[in-house]
């Protein structure tokens, strides 16, 4: 019997409550970015609301915030928004072994996942699949088939799934995203492979293809100074791609922490003796010390458009820094990076924490995250919506949290 059996039978579905926090010093004004936030409709409140302290079970308010705000129906479809925050949820599971966080994942999974493992789901785009983690995790929770069924239909679509002519998968099987690679597309699969891989004995493939495709992907859009552009398109018939390099023109920077994240869930799964793993560490190093360069030392996070912090409108975004945070952390802790980075990440833990709080409902406020984005200019990126509890800046929270907060 799997654990979530096991925990079921004493699961009672109550909503959870609150870590009580007290007040903190407020946090000094950023160098740059002058917009007000734009609270998003998916929050319940408004209200004012109190600063944040580091020694709060943050994980533990955001999750029990979230599942209150919304049921495992009402949360959203299909989507790697969701799926993100859901896995962050499942970190915080498998700390606090709270049965009701893992019921509740699972009880969205089954919306989709039919008793047969029957998808509706083409799997067409990247995007539609980074919420197959789900699928591994529930299958090594529940040995139920279902999950493994499911699974495998992503693992074969990969098969005929279209690539460039050296290999790269294309964001998506569509005639607006032919030939291109956006730095995005790398998280959306490659942690997915590595899971399945372990879960279902396929490794030896799925190692290989996710070192690979984050490889290929690092020789088009890493640029000197280790940041990487948003988007390659290998056709150059984009409005945004270079027609010399075919490459967008800015680092956005949640498209970089993607890619940032995506590393270090790879490096985790590979054996140290893999082929691929060193030049991985090269591409990883190179990153680490361009986001060292523009970390904000005013606040300690980052920019939306990394590299122009002095530009106007430019803003320090939350789940980007999120991102960034875990993955410098935990490389500094794998030892894939310098020791030192642990401090920036640290830093950036920091500046995280100042934004996120308690409103008056006790529910946790995470806010300055940037909605969906497509390809663009700086004008783009700058101008994006600021919202408050978006799933990407939840999701990415989560993941940072539970690697930083120390225990």
């Amino acid at each position: 019997m799997r654990r979530l059996h096991r925990l079921l039978a004493t699961a009672v579905f109550a909503a959870g409550t609150l870590t009580a926090v007290p007040p903190a010093a407020a946090e000094p004004a950023p160098v740059v970015g002058t917009a007000a936030p734009t609270v998003s409709p998916s929050t319940s409140s408004t209200l004012p609301v109190r600063a944040p302290v580091a020694t709060a079970d943050w994980s533990v308010a955001m999750v029990d915030s979230t599942t209150a705000r919304y049921t495992p129906t009402t949360i959203g479809g299909w989507s790697y928004p969701v799926g993100l925050y859901l896995y962050g949820q499942y970190l915080v599971f498998r700390r606090t072994h709270n049965p009701q966080y893992l019921a509740y994942i699972k009880s969205y999974a089954e919306r989709f996942v039919a008793a047969d493992g029957s998808m509706s789901q083409g799997f067409n785009n990247l995007d539609s699949m980074q919420a197959g983690r789900l699928l591994t995790i529930l299958h090594h929770e529940t040995g139920e088939d279902r999950y493994r069924i499911a699974a495998k239909k992503i693992r074969d679509r990969l098969d005929t799934y279209p690539r460039t002519q050296d290999g790269g998968f294309w964001h998506a099987d569509t005639a607006s995203r032919a030939h291109q690679l956006w730095a995005d597309g790398v998280y959306m699969v490659t942690p997915f492979l590595v899971e399945y891989g372990k879960e279902f004995h396929d490794s030896a493939y799925a190692n290989d293809e996710a070192a690979e495709q984050l490889h290929l992907y690092g020789s088009h859009l890493q640029v000197a100074g280790g940041l990487l552009r948003h988007a390659y398109d290998e056709s150059r018939t984009a409005t945004w791609s270079d027609p010399a390099t075919g490459l967008a023109p800015e680092h956005w920077c949640r498209a970089v922490g993607w890619y940032s994240m995506a590393l270090v869930n790879v490096l985790d799964a590979l054996p140290a003796h893999h082929p691929r793993s060193a030049r991985l560490r090269t591409v990883f190093r190179k990153l680490a010390a361009g986001l060292e360069k523009y970390q904000d030392p005013a606040t300690g996070r980052w920019f939306q458009v990394i590299d122009k912090g002095d530009r106007d409108g430019n803003w320090t975004e939350t789940s980007c820094s999120s991102m960034f945070t875990y993955a410098l952390s935990r490389g500094a802790r794998r030892g894939y990076l310098d020791r030192h980075y642990a401090a920036v990440a640290e830093r950036g833990y920091r500046g995280v924490l100042r934004k996120v709080s308690l409103g008056a409902d006790g529910r946790t406020e995470l806010t300055d995250i940037s909605v969906g984005t497509n390809v663009g200019d700086y004008a783009y990126y700058a101008a994006r919506t600021r919202a408050t509890n978006d799933f990407h800046g939840l999701g990415a929270f989560l993941i940072m949290n539970e690697q930083l907060r120390g225990d």
